[in-house]
């Protein structure tokens, strides 16, 4: 069984059709990227896994547990799959490890001393523990990024949704994100990441899917996408992306 089930997803804002019947499989431990042009339908489909956007038709199975409009389903399924998005959202009155914490205490009703253990333990697999009593403020962009991805892998999700993460990022801070990216796939993380990252996800991604009007234009292998692409479309979108 996948751990996530995509099946006939559609989603509407209002007369416009954003996502047309997409059906995907993503299997635990897999990491799949999704790319495409702006307005392809790509971060609408990640809001749809997460809850964030309610679909007009379809179905959505996460552990195979269908996705229901449900507050207290719809939290339960936030624990299991973790978004992190473009902006970091991080509160700016709090340290680093206390922002990793706080979600643990308020929302699974851990004891605040074992929080502030698990907030070390996940600032650490990001590379900052350093910075554990460090403001927003006085971090890099990269750096709050990654204490982004410390907080949601603090609520121990069973995967992580990735939305353009590196697109808010000064080109430098870019490898840094990446690097904790990577070494979350070499563990065994479940990935979704929409990206533009178009080398690192050649690299990276068991699979890429391209999206295009709302529907899964073409899927395959990292290599049969990058390397073999079957359509013009997908062969046009690759040729611009190197330039």
């Amino acid at each position: 069984m996948s751990l996530i089930e995509l099946r006939n997803i559609e989603k509407s804002f209002g007369d416009f059709k954003v996502i047309r019947g997409v059906d995907l499989d993503v299997d635990k431990g897999e990491v799949i990227s999704i790319i495409g042009q702006s307005g392809s339908g790509k971060t609408t489909l990640l809001r749809c896994i997460n809850g964030l956007e309610t679909i007009n038709a379809g179905s959505i199975k996460v552990s195979g547990v269908e996705l229901s409009r449900e507050p207290k389903q719809l939290r339960a399924l936030r624990l299991e799959v973790g978004m992190i998005f473009q902006q970091f959202n991080l509160f700016p009155h709090l340290t680093a490890g206390e922002n990793v914490a706080l979600a643990q205490i308020v929302v699974l009703g851990r004891p605040k001393m074992e929080a502030h253990e698990i907030a070390k333990r996940n600032l650490a697999r990001v590379g900052l523990l350093e910075k554990l009593d460090k403001y927003p403020h006085q971090l890099s962009g990269g750096q709050q990024q990654r204490v982004a991805i410390a907080r949601a892998l603090a609520m121990s999700p069973k995967a992580l949704l990735c939305d353009e993460i590196t697109s808010a990022l000064d080109p430098e801070l870019v490898g840094e994100v990446l690097a904790v990216v990577r070494s979350l796939a070499s563990e065994g993380m479940t990935l979704m990441m929409v990206t533009h990252e178009m080398e690192f996800a050649r690299r990276i991604c068991d699979r890429v899917v391209y999206m295009r009007n709302g529907i899964v234009h073409e899927i395959g292998t990292s290599s049969e996408i990058f390397e073999t692409p079957q359509t013009p479309e997908l062969k046009q979108f690759l040729s611009a992306m190197k330039h």
